[in-house]
């Protein structure tokens, strides 16, 4: 079902800088008058906020591959529900940080599950709806991971884990490249904000410009 909002989707490994190209998006876009929905997941509903707890946790180092997806599937279906699919309805850019293609990256290739099925789970929870725009920070994790202090159960994986994480990524871009912009997350956040706000031009002429605020 289409939405006259867009919707925008910041991707990529841990540590890469999505956090801050997210919210430089979100005051960009409210500073030009449009109605901004900023938003992340896993975590930003109150159902969501008990799963992330679950899944971030180090406590639970015996959490199986599929009950993490099937937990993340979970946040997203609610998260599409209470968040993602009402801030369409009202015309306003839905900017999040991750969406499905996480879950493939991480729980598909990073678990080595089978991607396929991963994606069947994912595409149900969220009835189908993809990103207007998906933008990859693309980072070594041996870089990026490393420099986090006090990391999350995910986090805390492995350099291995991690780098099949960015493999998967690279792989959902071969195969749809047209709905990616793909970017060095080493650039200049500056830089990189710039790169994306042209590229997110065609996609915003249909898009009202009102009095924009950034929502929770």
């Amino acid at each position: 079902m289409s939405a006259p909002g867009v919707f925008v989707v910041f991707e990529g490994g841990d540590g890469v800088g999505k956090t801050t190209q997210v919210r430089l998006l979100a005051e960009r876009l409210t500073a030009s008058g449009r109605p901004v929905v900023l938003t992340r997941e896993p975590g930003d509903t109150a159902v969501g906020a008990r799963i992330r707890d679950l899944l971030l946790d180090p406590a639970h180092p015996e959490m199986a591959p599929r009950t993490e997806a099937l937990l993340y599937a979970a946040d997203k279906a609610q998260h599409l529900a209470e968040v993602v699919r009402p801030g369409l309805a009202r015309g306003a850019v839905v900017v999040c940080d991750r969406y499905v293609d996480s879950m493939l990256a991480y729980q598909g290739a990073g678990r080595v599950l089978a991607v396929d099925e991963v994606e069947e789970v994912a595409r149900w929870a969220t009835e189908g709806l993809r990103p207007s725009l998906t933008v990859l920070l693309d980072l070594d994790p041996d870089r990026a991971v490393a420099a986090i202090a006090g990391k999350d159960r995910l986090e805390a994986e492995s350099v291995e884990f991690h780098r099949r994480v960015r493999e998967g990524f690279a792989r959902l871009v071969a195969r749809d490249p047209d709905r990616y912009l793909v970017l060095p997350a080493r650039q200049r956040r500056e830089e990189i904000a710039e790169q994306v706000w042209r590229r997110l031009q065609p996609l915003l002429a249909p898009v009202s410009v009102a009095s924009g605020t950034v929502e929770p």
